[in-house]
């Protein structure tokens, strides 16, 4: 009788290729990307043949964010490693943006998955993490056209798709974008949810501010997510915060509170408004979020952005509130899901094209110098020569190229953020 094989012997082929090829690329990134989900590319057959499995089992399905809600929820982590990989893929084709969309492929997924898009309109910031948002609406085929010409914008583009509320690509503009249309929407009658996505960096603008500002003074049912992936304003991250994000976004919080500010309204002036105001401190207290509560905002979270069991429950609370405007506080790492994105300094922020097992971006010979390199250049050479010339970036030194200019004058140039 024939021995039956031992476990080893039961690889195939190209499995066992893969696995040896680990093991001789000992800080091969796709141990990120690829290996934890390799079993699930092969299986066996009724026939007792193994037939390989398509690559993204779950991505392979979901063409439309309407696909995508036909998954059940304790499928959405896997989904959202496929989702990761595909889009590691794509921009090592292209180069791109890529540490600002991995750092959001949960959220992404979660807000896709939990609200009606398009009919939501959902407003990402700047647009360099709208990358997997593309990929979940209906441009999958086209991803690795991106910033080609006649292929995808690297930035949202109303012309582009229906799920594009709003043309970005300039900083801070989202919540300003998000308040008129939730203001269009309520003079119109309808009932549709309007998101506004910004990152912490574009939060720290002055235009931010004022929308949020006015938004709290019209009491619009606005939501804000503010994507903190720099940990600039994050206090810590735990189960605890986890749970009062989800008790103080419920609905029973919210009706307690409605009623309290009802009782307070019968209260002379005085104690009404330091009743108010107690109980805003006392949520501020607990969550670090008074900044936003003076400006109007109902404040939810830290909550982590990588955990789905964080996300889904607060955002579905977020979704069936009444009232507005709301902030939530998500905090995501930069580059998450891939080694070398997660070690670098910029965090992949933009790359050329490059090899995904070992991170190396190619870098072509130009032919002539950069327009960024020729300014510097010029500027260091007049500044030399003129004392009284200063420099000002809004948070972007290195893509104006005043980061040559802050070596040589430390003192005189200004990163107004």
């Amino acid at each position: 009788m024939r021995e039956s094989a031992g476990p080893e012997a039961e690889k195939t082929a190209p499995e066992a290729d893969f696995a040896s090829n680990c093991d001789d690329i000992p800080n091969c990134a796709l141990q990120y990307v690829c290996c934890k989900g390799l079993s699930a590319a092969f299986s066996k057959a009724a026939s007792g043949r193994r037939n390989h499995v398509p690559k993204y089992p779950l991505l392979d399905r979901v063409s439309v964010p309407q696909d995508l809600r036909r998954l059940d929820e304790k499928d959405l982590p896997q989904f959202a490693f496929e989702l990761r990989q595909e889009m590691i893929d794509a921009v090592a084709v292209t180069g791109g943006h890529l540490g600002a969309g991995l750092g959001v492929i949960e959220l992404t997924v979660a807000l896709h998955y939990l609200f009606d898009t398009p009919n939501d309109r959902v407003i990402w910031d700047v647009g360099h993490q709208a990358y997997p948002h593309k990929i979940l609406t209906g441009r999958r085929d086209r991803i690795r056209t991106l910033r080609q010409g006649g292929g995808l914008s690297g930035f949202t583009k109303r012309a582009e798709s229906e799920y594009d509320a709003f043309g970005a690509a300039h900083s801070s503009t989202s919540i300003s974008a998000g308040l008129g249309m939730a203001v269009a929407r309520d003079l119109e009658g309808k009932k549709n949810n309007v998101i506004a996505v910004i990152g912490d960096g574009a939060m720290s603008a002055g235009m931010a501010y004022e929308a949020m500002n006015n938004a709290g003074a019209m009491n619009s049912r606005l939501i804000v997510i503010l994507n903190d992936n720099d940990m600039s304003i994050a206090p810590p991250v735990g189960a605890m915060s986890a749970y009062l994000a989800r008790l103080l976004s419920g609905k029973t919080y919210r009706s307690l509170r409605e009623i309290g500010k009802q009782l307070a309204a019968h209260l002379p002036k005085f104690f009404e408004k330091r009743a108010l105001r107690a109980e805003e401190y006392a949520r501020g207290m607990m969550t670090g979020g008074t900044l936003f509560e003076e400006l109007g905002f109902y404040y939810v979270g830290p909550i982590d952005g990588h955990n789905f069991d964080h996300l889904l429950p607060v955002l579905k609370n977020v979704r069936d509130a009444e009232a507005g405007p709301i902030l939530v506080h998500v905090v995501t790492q930069k580059g998450k899901g891939y080694k070398f994105a997660e070690e670098a300094d910029d965090k992949y922020h933009g790359v050329s094209k490059f090899n995904v097992v070992t991170g190396a971006q190619s870098k072509s010979t130009p032919k002539a110098p950069s327009y960024t390199s020729v300014f510097a250049k010029a500027l260091i050479n007049e500044a030399k020569k003129d004392e009284k010339i200063v420099a000002i970036t809004a948070a972007m030194p290195s893509g104006t190229g005043l980061d040559k200019f802050a070596e040589a004058f430390p003192d005189r140039c200004f990163d107004v953020g």
